[in-house]
């Protein structure tokens, strides 16, 4: 089976599909590309299933790579056979062709290795073969007896031949294959107290789970419970039914080497076979973990990055402080920054009445609509302090605190340094606070996604694979969204599909030197922007008010003529892009026929509907259609909280258990996964999202502690 059809039975696709979008991939077209603008191509594969394909297509590659060279060291070492090199071929995972390489990989000096130098591997074999009419294994063994070779007498002969048998059925590939499935079944992780303190991992002291259910989030835990030195973690298992499995694979009958065999299989079990499973085992344990972790945080980005701007709004962010104060920015509707300060509202100052003074004038004179409170140090103290300023205004103002997670990372680095040469690390991060409100999509790209705060153990991930993960999440995110060429920073145009860190510092550089583009066409003068980038990014990037409509579509280039000949056939023109006159578009297509129609323009029938939906709504974008930010105007205390007391909240952050959820207190509430849904549900991630508003219901507060319990059930959600 080629790794193109093995593609097609795994991701249950047609075989032409794969063909097609591998072709298309070795060509260097990226994923966004191919999911938005070659759908006839690939029978309309979306983003994720194009992903999964470009994910294992890799994997499978390098499987077979691992294949070949596997098999080229065993034939130099002329031990291939026609049944090793069809296993070879037919294995179907990395770790099925490592355990046949295995007893032909080179090893450090084992006790089996030694043994072979002196001479001992014939006894081996000879015991190996259990032949009932053998000589007794005493008798065979004074033959090999040498001081010379460290072999002073039988029992050290005899124990030498056992070390390359326990070798031997340690690195059999069907033994461990066996005991692997045995393991998977029927094992247990068990773990106890490394040193008891009362803390995080207390419950697992004396804690045990089958292998094959324990949650990823509990794997997580236990490890880094592990790491710290908090736990001590192990594999348990039945070990005479497992020793039980490898004689019958290695125990022949009765022989008078069958007693010699016995303690060489209990040796490879305990001593070779059983650690070395073990530790695979618990790291398949995490890596299955760490991968649905990953998941999650895919999940959680991607709502996070999508959730809806706060347009046409001025926003005055603020880094909330004790000491050093309460930095201030105020950005237009644009992001551009009007004016900072720092007051002093919390301890120890308590300048209060003067801070007060101080926003009011600047809420005044820059029409400030929404205040953006981070949630740090002193945000309790802040988002009193602007409750009560809401209350003394003449005008409408509302506030909103917002995950500052990730803020002194941007205000820390070289392009927040680059963007505000002339603030304080400070200044910069209430700039990003303000931000996050008018365009979290915008904002966030400036930060590395692990530092955004919204996963579980991320620090604990495998940190290119996760990289890897969010990088594409991002990316499918701005290329989703579109990116406007002449307002966006260099960081967000990175992540458009066919341009790389240097081609969007050219691009900023071009629009700074040549002024704002006015059409797409220009992007080809920018250096190292070539043909083939051109293709891939010109759909992505809009240009507003320019020469030409179309550019501020999401049409790509390639299609203009089809889409001024779909206004023609229709009886428009490009001038009606944009009116109200344009309305009855679908409707005349659809008079037509959509198939005959993209017969007569040029294109594919998705391409068609595509460029029908981009001349309905140019320039759309997909967050607006979600519902907007939750804005407030007062604010609660913990002691407020009482149970039965129904809730608006915000979903800020989605793990394995549950849902953590903003209900205008310093602490988020906790939805528990069996309290988010009146039906059941596998993943809090099948009932919420990251940024959705839900209605929540008290069922419990822990003042002390400050937690808070949360249900979902029973109550009816807009």
């Amino acid at each position: 089976m080629t790794i193109h059809q093995q593609l097609a039975i795994e991701l249950g696709l047609q075989q032409w599909q794969v063909d097609a979008t591998v072709q298309l991939i070795e060509g260097g077209a990226t994923i966004p590309f191919i999911a938005r603008y070659r759908k006839e191509v690939t029978g309309s594969l979306d983003d994720t299933v194009l992903r999964n394909l470009s994910e294992r297509l890799g994997y499978l590659q390098n499987l077979q790579k691992r294949k070949e060279e596997v098999t080229s060291a065993i034939a130099e070492q002329e031990k291939l056979t026609p049944e090793l090199a069809a296993a070879i071929e037919n294995a179907q995972t990395l770790a099925e062709v490592e355990d046949l390489y295995r007893p032909y990989k080179p090893k450090r000096r084992t006790r089996a290795s030694i043994a072979r130098e002196r001479g001992l591997e014939p006894l081996a074999l000879t015991l190996l073969e259990q032949k009932k009419d053998m000589a007794d294994p005493l008798l065979l063994a004074e033959d090999y007896v040498d001081a010379e070779k460290q072999l002073p007498d039988v029992a050290s002969v005899l124990q030498g031949a056992m070390d390359i048998v326990a070798e031997m059925v340690s690195d059999d590939a069907g033994i461990r294959s066996k005991l692997r499935s045995y393991f998977s079944q029927k094992a247990e992780i068990k773990t106890v107290a490394a040193r008891e303190e009362d803390g995080v991992y207390s419950m697992y002291y004396d804690f045990q789970e089958p292998y094959q259910k324990i949650p990823g989030h509990r794997v997580l835990a236990i490890n880094r419970g592990e790491k710290e030195g908090f736990l001590k973690v192990s594999l348990v298992a039945d070990a005479q039914e497992a020793l039980r499995l490898i004689y019958d694979s290695v125990l022949l009958g009765e022989s008078p080497a069958k007693e010699w065999i016995v303690k060489a299989i209990d040796d490879s079990y305990s001593r070779l076979i059983f650690p070395s499973l073990e530790n695979e085992l618990r790291g398949a344990l995490t890596e299955k973990a760490q991968d649905s972790a990953i998941e999650v945080f895919k999940e959680n980005l991607t709502q996070l990055l999508m959730q809806p701007p706060l347009k046409d709004r001025v926003v005055l962010g603020l880094d909330p402080a004790y000491r050093t104060g309460c930095k201030i920015a105020v950005v237009d509707a644009t992001g551009k920054v009007l004016d900072t300060t720092v007051i002093y509202p919390t301890p120890p100052q308590n300048k209060i009445e003067e801070s007060k003074r101080i926003l009011k004038e600047l809420i005044a004179k820059h029409g400030v609509n929404v205040i953006s409170i981070g949630n740090g140090t002193a945000s309790k103290e802040s988002e009193l302090f602007v409750a009560e300023l809401i209350g003394e205004l003449p005008q409408k103002v509302s506030y909103m605190v917002v995950s500052e997670a990730g803020a002194s990372v941007y205000s820390a680095s070289k392009l927040a340094a680059e963007e505000f040469p002339e603030f304080d690390v400070s200044l910069r991060s209430a700039v990003s606070i303000a931000r996050r409100i008018q365009d979290p999509l915008a904002e966030l790209v400036k930060i590395d996604p692990k530092a955004i705060g919204v996963g579980q153990y991320q620090h604990d991930m495998p940190p290119a694979k996760l990289d890897a993960s969010l990088g594409g999440v991002v990316e499918s995110c701005v290329n989703n969204v579109g990116v406007d060429l002449n307002t966006a920073s260099y960081s967000l145009l990175g992540y458009v599909a066919g341009i790389n860190k240097t081609v969007a510092k050219n691009i900023v550089a071009y629009r700074e030197e040549n002024g704002p583009f006015t059409d797409r066409s220009q992007l080809k003068k920018v250096p190292k922007l070539g043909a083939k980038a051109f293709e891939q990014c010109a759909g992505f990037l809009r240009v507003k008010g320019g020469k030409n409509i179309l550019d501020s579509t999401a049409v790509h280039p390639e299609s203009y003529q089809a889409a001024k000949a779909l206004l023609a056939e229709c009886g428009f023109s490009l001038a009606d892009v944009g009116t109200p006159k344009l309305s009855q578009l679908r409707s005349r297509a659809l008079e037509i026929g959509l198939p005959a129609l993209a017969q007569k323009v040029g294109v594919g029938e998705p391409t068609l509907r595509d460029i029908i939906d981009e001349l309905l709504k140019p320039g759309r974008d997909p967050r607006d259609e979600l519902p907007p930010p939750l804005l407030r105007t007062d604010v609660l205390s913990l002691e407020d909280l009482k149970p039965d007391l129904i809730l608006s909240g915000t979903v800020r952050n989605i793990v394995d258990f549950g849902a953590f959820v903003d209900i205008g207190v310093h602490q988020d509430g906790l939805v528990h996964v069996s309290q988010l849904s009146d039906r059941f549900i596998k993943h809090p991630l099948d009932a919420v999202k990251v940024g959705q508003i839900v209605k929540v219901k008290v069922l419990a507060v822990d003042v002390a502690k400050k937690r808070i319990s949360l249900t979902m059930k029973n109550i009816p959600q807009e």
